[in-house]
């Protein structure tokens, strides 16, 4: 349904199974234009953080018996905020059309008279068989499936749901919500006439890092589920294509699955090493513990920025600096000639695929990647009264402004940012360390490393912290913590390659 632009409007959005790459482009552009987000438990928590800056969320999930608003309560919310003009956002998890109760909610909001949209998304009765190695049709084994909700007692004398004929029924069964009653639900499908060597799986926190999946039998899985204490949530299948699972499961397989990894970068940057490692197979928990500012001497930046064109030399040493630089000229001019013709060194290159994003070529790197290699590299070329504009964090050290100087150049500072500690906690990170801990921190900068212990958590039992370089690896030091591994190429891609490596050993 459309609306106009001022008009409330409420969209009921599926968010997946878990795997926030399984969120559909829609979902992301009504997350993104939302006044107010509603969302449930099984929501990725990444996904708030798509919300644009003051818009609203609230929590209104229910697991088991524990709810945080009634149902009745939550479509009184809907259609209040979307009768008041706001552009709502009802987020749940899977697809709201299967057991989410989206229908109730669409007709409370049809009711209403005020206008709404459905935004499928994938169901974990599916996407979970699928990360699991099952599908749930194949030609070999059936040409049917059948999904049924396993929350309701099928010890109830008025069940909804008739045992005997879903025993009866062809192909493959799929259950949601029913690892509490699995016995009851195991032992009325085989009362049924079911056979009880049908092979079954259950997958919990299917399509995630913590994905789980139990094999089994009908009659036997019950007893499987409660040795290994299978808690929900959790997705169950029942029917010959979980042999398919020997031959084609892929997401336990990949080379980090079942490792879970803190990533301390800033929320603008933690992305990029995030996708990394999710795409590795990793459980990943992304904790940034700095953001970055404007800086405190704005009219500074802004003088070094406007009169850059009349330097020899440019001085980038973080992508960070990067941005700001070319946000600022950008800012002020309108054509890249206006830049001039000075050189343009960088440290690493993270921060040269930063500069070139701009269409701007590099014209030095050094082979080590922190300071102390950029200012070796510039020994190499002749810079004596040369000048240079530096364009540096406020906290960044003295060694590239002490060693160009001693080479002979006449250098200014640009300080482009600040970082300052992240205070901002949506997706509950740090309580999610501090419960389910983790197996590596890894740490990108020694800023990262000052403001995670900053923190005042303790560190995890059992988790180990990997380093991005040596000065990084100085401030874990500094702070009590020996780094399992350093990163021999000082960048994202160099951190990626020696978390394979420490993962394997």
């Amino acid at each position: 349904m459309s609306s106009m632009k001022n008009e409330g409007i409420c969209y009921l959005v599926g968010a997946g199974p878990g795997d926030l790459g399984l969120v559909t482009l829609r979902a992301k552009e009504c997350v993104e234009r939302a006044d107010v987000v509603i969302y449930d438990a099984l929501s990725s928590p990444e996904i708030l953080r798509w919300m644009k800056k003051g818009a609203e969320k609230v929590y209104v999930g229910k697991r088991a018996k524990n709810h945080a608003m009634s149902q009745e309560a939550i479509n009184a919310l809907i259609v209040e905020r979307t009768q008041a003009g706001q552009h709502v956002v009802r987020l749940k998890g899977g697809d709201p059309m299967i057991f989410g109760r989206g229908g109730e909610e669409a007709a409370e909001l049809a009711a209403a008279g005020v206008a709404f949209e459905i935004v499928p998304g994938i169901s974990s009765s599916i996407g979970g068989p699928a990360y699991a190695g099952i599908p749930v049709t194949h030609r070999d084994h059936c040409s049917q499936l059948t999904i049924f909700t396993g929350h309701e007692d099928p010890t109830k004398e008025d069940s909804s749901i008739d045992y005997a004929q879903l025993a009866k029924a062809p192909g493959t069964k799929v259950f949601l919500m029913g690892v509490a009653r699995l016995r009851a639900i195991a032992d009325s499908l085989v009362a049924g006439g079911a056979d009880p060597e049908t092979p079954m799986a259950l997958v919990r926190w299917a399509t995630t890092g913590s994905q789980k999946t139990l094999v089994g039998t009908l009659g036997t899985m019950a007893d499987l589920a409660e040795a290994a204490d299978f808690q929900s949530p959790a997705v169950a299948v029942v029917g010959d294509v979980v042999k398919e699972r020997a031959k084609i499961q892929w997401f336990e397989r990949r080379p980090l699955f079942g490792r879970r990894i803190v990533v301390t970068r800033t929320r603008e940057q933690a992305g990029g090493l995030s996708r990394e490692l999710a795409g590795l197979g990793a459980d990943v928990i992304e904790l940034p513990t700095i953001r970055i500012e404007l800086p405190e001497d704005r009219q500074g930046f802004a003088e070094g920025v406007a009169n850059a064109h009349e330097y020899d030399w440019l001085v980038f040493t973080s992508p960070n600096g990067v941005q700001r630089f070319f946000d600022g000229f950008f800012a002020v001019y309108e054509d890249a000639r206006s830049l001039g013709n000075p050189k343009i060194a960088v440290i690493g290159e993270g921060t040269a695929a930063k500069v070139r994003e701009y269409h701007f070529g590099v014209d030095l790197i050094p082979e080590k990647y922190v300071a102390e290699g950029l200012v070796e590299a510039f020994a190499e070329e002749s810079i004596e009264n040369l000048t240079v504009l530096w364009v540096r964090a406020a906290e960044a050290r003295d060694v590239v402004f002490d060693g160009l100087t001693a080479l002979g150049a006449i250098v200014d500072e640009c300080v482009a940012y600040r970082t300052v500690p992240e205070t901002e906690d949506p997706t509950g990170a740090v309580a999610k360390l501090q419960s389910e801990g983790a197996d590596l921190i890894t740490f990108t900068s020694s800023s990262t490393v000052d403001h995670f212990f900053q923190l005042g958590m303790p560190w995890p039992v059992g988790c180990v912290a990997g380093s991005i370089g040596p000065v990084t690896s100085e401030t874990l030091r500094k702070h009590g913590v020996e780094p399992a591994f350093e990163a021999k190429k000082h960048d994202i891609p160099g951190l990626v390659t020696a978390i394979r490596e420490w993962a394997g050993s």
